[in-house]
């Protein structure tokens, strides 16, 4: 009988491992939390790049058991169960990565979401959230990396399991020497070494990050401007926007983007800016990409709007992400078997004769600038929630009306 039993779960493990490698490969992402000593403004950094088959992005604000936040959803998850990173009124902001390797059953990342959006209605800050952990320690199915960030500057990761957890502090010189951490889709405090994933994106964003501290530029435009949108494949030495490329569009070069950071499941990607000061945690933003980063404009919010502006919203799909798919499937034209991983590079760096991305980025540029003066302003005098409610709608709206006209033959799906 022993022998039978043993024999049946030997023949079951092979399923079990394949059903966690498949939940693993659906919700691949590059994560990252930073400390204030290493920006250039001090200010605390939290980063996500969300990799998911759920490609209908969009954000939305709700209320918690204490506290008002925004977050990022699936579209169709109308009842907002899940939330994919999100920031609340006290400044308190939170995503994650999946880890498999982390994972104690084939159900093992279920609550991976739910939990998220039950912090942000309860916890004011990290140690709220540390605690909340250890009181739903047997209680939850997560396999996790948590990065979360406070008003009081507060930078970690938390690797979670269904059953504990261990905290990696970026501000421990011991667990961050250079003040900062990043994690893909494999734990390193996992009970399976080598069972996770994102090896190739973990190196990338580590030599990225590297660079960027040491050049002191380790802030929130350069994340969301280079590190975000990175295409780089260093393994086969793919470097496709550090050299020319042909401009003859009748003869096309692609690059596969299944390990680059920019991914063809790259669907959007959410920077915290931490608060400047404990008592300003109002100033606390969350810049958004709705879309893969190649394919759309950084926006902000704030948690102290209490709505998000109607092109990120939307009853059913967000309007600007709509837009970035469009463009995502001009860039990927081809979409039979393993082709829909390749990106038309050609398309990339010369539509319109300039490329994309510069498109993309003389928009961009406008926004940082506007964003930068505006928050100038707030930090001398508290805005009134209509005053950042408008500001953020302006943006919106402008952003969204900018890239269709700038990309006039996208053609948006209804």
């Amino acid at each position: 009988m022993k022998n039978e039993i043993l024999f049946r779960k030997f023949l079951l493990m092979p399923a079990v491992l394949l059903i966690m490698g498949l939940n693993l490969s659906l919700f691949p992402c590059t994560v990252a939390v930073i400390s204030g000593k290493a920006t250039p403004d001090g200010r605390c950094l939290l980063w996500k790049n969300r990799d998911t088959r759920s490609v209908a992005n969009k954000m939305a604000f709700q209320r918690g058991e204490k506290y008002g936040f925004i977050t990022l959803v699936d579209a169709q998850d109308k009842n907002l169960v899940n939330a994919w990173a999100g920031i609340n009124t006290q400044g308190f902001a939170i995503m994650n990565s999946a880890s498999g390797d982390l994972a104690e059953s084939t159900e093992g990342m279920d609550d991976n979401g739910r939990l998220m959006r039950e912090a942000l209605g309860a916890c004011a800050d990290v140690l709220d959230f540390e605690k909340m952990l250890l009181e739903t320690n047997n209680k939850r199915r997560v396999g996790a990396n948590y990065g979360v960030i406070d008003a009081q500057g507060r930078a970690c990761f938390f690797e979670t399991s269904s059953s504990s957890f261990v905290k990696f502090d970026a501000n421990d010189i011991r667990q961050a020497p250079q003040g900062y951490i990043i994690r893909t889709n494999y734990a390193f405090t996992a009970p399976r070494q080598n069972s996770g994933g994102g090896y190739i994106r973990f190196e990338r964003a580590s030599e990225l990050f590297e660079t960027a501290r040491a050049e002191r530029k380790l802030g929130y435009k350069f994340i969301l401007r280079e590190a975000a949108r990175d295409l780089t494949n260093e393994k086969l030495h793919s470097y496709p926007l550090a050299v020319p490329k042909t401009s003859d569009l009748s003869s096309p070069l692609y690059i596969n983007t299944n390990d680059t950071i920019n991914r063809n499941t790259s669907v959007s990607v959410v920077l915290f800016h931490g608060a400047p000061d404990p008592n300003k945690a109002y100033l606390s933003t969350m810049w958004v990409i709705l879309g893969q980063p190649v394919c759309s404009v950084a926006i902000p919010l704030w948690a102290d709007a209490e709505s998000v502006p109607a092109p990120l919203g939307g009853e059913e799909t967000s309007a600007l992400n709509d837009f970035a798919r469009a463009l995502a499937s001009y860039l990927y034209p081809d979409q039979r078997g393993h082709m829909s991983q390749y990106l038309n590079i050609s398309r990339l760096l010369h539509y319109g004769g300039e490329g994309v991305l510069k498109k993309l980025f003389r928009i961009e540029d406008k926004v940082f600038l506007e964003t930068e003066d505006m928050s100038k302003v707030w930090t001398n005098k508290r805005p009134a929630r209509e005053d950042i409610q408008d500001f953020e709608q302006k943006i919106a709206a402008w952003v969204y009306e900018s890239l269709k006209v700038t990309f006039p033959d996208i053609e948006i799906q209804e």
